[in-house]
């Protein structure tokens, strides 16, 4: 369609030098090509031009002092891209690989992945190219409060309310709401992922992984299968990977891989949780240190030959970061006879490998579908928080899985309405598109 064409090379255009961006719009853009060519009110409106672009981008300078006594600094940045169905919503990422076109690429994925949950949730996401790895609690500390400091500007609970992504989890959570208690004056829900004690949810440590194993369960069931007895391969071995790895194992599953930055483990036995558990999330320790302690675990550094996807395995999970596996890895797991594959990390599968899953009739979700667990019980914390209240750990888990079901649902029809299908990509796509869409016809030129 020439519409869509001459957006996506508009958009180009103005976005040089940011591919991740580009590629998201693009996935999205041509998904929903028929959509555009039944509802000619769309490009009256020129919402793919203004779906594309921000509502507003902040940058900002963040200045800290490291345990030496030398002044850093970093830059910090929160992209604001559409509120149409509610206020901003999205993760910070502190990662020395983030910069603008990154943080848009996300910003623009959430849009769609906050539209799915069913709750009423705009689309952000921020970050820096601060990282915390090696660093000392109180330098972590001093960098959240001067990172807060100019963040709490643009933030609030019924404007824009950031969570934790990659290096940002509970520790830095409440250094950030603690300068923003500090500086406002005023306890209120204007992040999540707190703790426990100040306003947290039950789950939401939890969500992200369990959310992924729910939504790969439905998928299964679409075929009469379920994840009981399955083999699990999957990246990562932080928050998402560990607490899918719960889920699995207690749904009848076996996850074999997970990985780090430095290399992966194989444990053909099964992954022990609780010492990965005390391996990341108290010693914060490399996942080297696993196959040390754990005599049925082989261990590969990154980049040696072999990776997690070499691993034979039913249901693959790419949990670790964008463009992790690519169209190699995927004619891989193709070859070993994998089943379905649900991205657990936000776009961690290359378009050359989406389309080999596709064209393999593999069950396949992607990341704003499968990894929006996190996000849902997000929506569920704000609305905790304003009403002063919390729900108890079946509760929360009960309505994540009701919401995970609800957005393979949307997925599934609105794929077979558009006229493909089992494809949950495009199916995705377009059933947070027309929510989105729609909000903005309905609300003028704005």
């Amino acid at each position: 369609m020439a519409y869509v064409d001459d957006v996506l090379k508009s958009v180009e255009r103005r976005n040089p030098g940011q591919p991740e961006f580009m590629q998201t719009v693009t996935e999205v853009l041509d998904s929903i090509r028929p959509v555009v060519e039944r509802n000619p009110a769309y490009q009256d409106a020129a919402i793919l031009e203004r779906i594309t672009e921000p509502e507003r981008v902040v940058m900002f300078r963040v200045p800290w002092m490291d345990d030496g006594g030398k002044i850093q600094v970093n830059r910090g940045m929160r992209v604001q891209f559409n509120s149409a169905i509610g206020p901003y919503k999205g993760g910070l990422r502190f990662h020395p690989t983030v910069y603008l076109g990154i943080i848009k690429f996300l910003g623009f994925e959430q849009i769609f992945k906050n539209a799915l949950t069913t709750l009423p949730m705009g689309g952000g996401k921020g970050g820096t190219d601060f990282d915390p790895k090696g660093k000392s609690d109180n330098e972590v500390m001093r960098f959240c409060q001067s990172f807060m400091t100019e963040l709490q500007r643009h933030i609030g609970p019924d404007t824009d309310v950031p969570a934790g992504d990659i290096g940002v989890g509970g520790r830095e959570i409440g250094f950030m709401y603690g300068q923003y208690r500090r500086l406002r004056n005023e306890v209120t829900g204007v992040l999540t992922g707190k703790g426990l004690k100040w306003g947290g949810s039950l789950v939401r440590t939890e969500a992200t992984g369990y959310g992924l194993t729910y939504i790969v369960e439905e998928m299964l069931k679409d075929i009469g299968e379920s994840v009981e007895g399955k083999t699990v391969a999957m990246s990562g071995s932080g928050n998402v990977a560990t607490y899918a790895v719960e889920k699995i194992h207690q749904l009848g599953g076996k996850v074999v891989t997970v990985s780090d930055s430095n290399g992966w483990i194989h444990d053909a036995d099964g992954i022990k949780l609780d010492f990965l558990k005390e391996l990341k999330e108290v010693k914060r320790a490399r996942i080297k240190e696993y196959a040390e302690e754990v005599k049925s675990a082989k261990y590969a550094e990154a980049g040696s030959g072999d990776n997690v996807w070499t691993v034979p395995c039913d249901i693959a999970m790419p949990n670790a970061t964008q463009n992790e596996l690519n169209g190699d890895d995927a004619k891989t797991l193709i070859k070993n006879g994998v089943k379905a594959v649900g991205e657990g990390a936000n776009m961690p599968c290359t378009p050359e490998a989406v389309e080999a899953f596709l064209e393999a009739k593999v069950l396949f979700s992607p990341a704003k579908a499968a990894n929006a667990g996190g996000v849902a019980t997000s929506g569920l914390e704000m609305c905790q928080n304003s009403m002063r209240m919390s729900w108890s750990f079946e509760e929360t888990d009960a309505k994540l899985k009701g919401i995970m079901q609800s957005i393979h649902t949307q997925c599934k029809e609105a794929a077979e309405e558009y006229g493909c299908p089992g494809n949950f990509v495009a199916g995705a796509n377009i059933a947070g598109f027309i929510k989105v869409a729609d909000a903005m016809v309905a609300q003028g030129l704005v």
